[in-house]
């Protein structure tokens, strides 16, 4: 029986891959790549010549079945996003699920993701949160704020930058213009930066300045 391992990759700044990653790519029979083209860069400046095969969101429930074959088979496979640790907002899941289901190993190793730096440094409680990832688009978007509306923990949210004034108008409208909240962006990259300050505070400086880059959003929990 082969092994599935959970590789997560850096965020922004290659040195946040770890030696142990390297390894395991490097040793692997199969890379399971979100877009092959953007790990294939990674891949080749860590010198990682083994066989990669695209695995995302719009495949994943047609290669999940190959997969496992090839996990059954004695295969070791690896998976990776383009950012971060797959399964965090990004595909991952299904292929972890049908391993488990089917008795072969799954392994996640631990790296980089998001959010932990962007709660950590946020200056709001982090000894309880709830990870949120990206809010519905359209359907149930409303309804879930309203829910959240009453969450004591801290939210944690990702937002693309294009939506991010609007988001944060709707946090105003749900949990109150005064709720304290900080946005992070480009974590790890040349240009990271992480603003805070009140919900009011953040949606006046982001009128005035477009954000570019990964979002994430971190809002305090009501206080009960």
């Amino acid at each position: 029986m082969g092994k599935l391992y959970v590789v997560p990759t850096p965020v922004g700044n290659l040195e946040d891959m770890t030696f142990r990653a390297i390894r395991i790519l490097k040793e692997v029979d199969l890379i399971l790549a979100e877009d092959t083209r953007t790990s294939g860069i990674l891949l080749k400046h860590f010198e990682i010549k083994n066989a990669m095969q695209s695995h995302h969101k719009f495949n994943e429930h047609k290669t999940v079945e190959s997969v496992v074959n090839r996990a059954k088979a004695g295969e070791s496979i690896a998976l990776i996003s383009d950012a971060g640790t797959p399964g965090i907002s990004d595909p991952g899941f299904l292929v972890v699920r049908e391993c488990v289901r089917n008795g072969i190993e799954v392994e996640c190793l631990p790296g980089a993701t998001a959010f932990v730096p962007a709660l950590v440094s946020s200056g709001l409680p982090n000894d309880r949160f709830c990870f949120e990832g990206f809010l519905p688009q359209k359907k149930g978007r409303m309804t879930r704020m309203k829910q959240l509306a009453e969450e004591a923990r801290t939210m944690v949210f990702y937002e693309s930058p294009h939506r991010l004034l609007k988001t944060l108008i709707q946090f105003g409208e749900y949990f109150g213009i005064e709720r304290q909240a900080s946005v992070s962006r480009e974590i790890s990259k040349i240009h990271e930066e992480t603003v805070r300050g009140s919900l009011t505070e953040l949606i006046a400086h982001f009128t005035e300045k477009d954000p570019r880059g990964e979002i994430v959003i971190i809002v305090e929990g009501i206080d009960k």
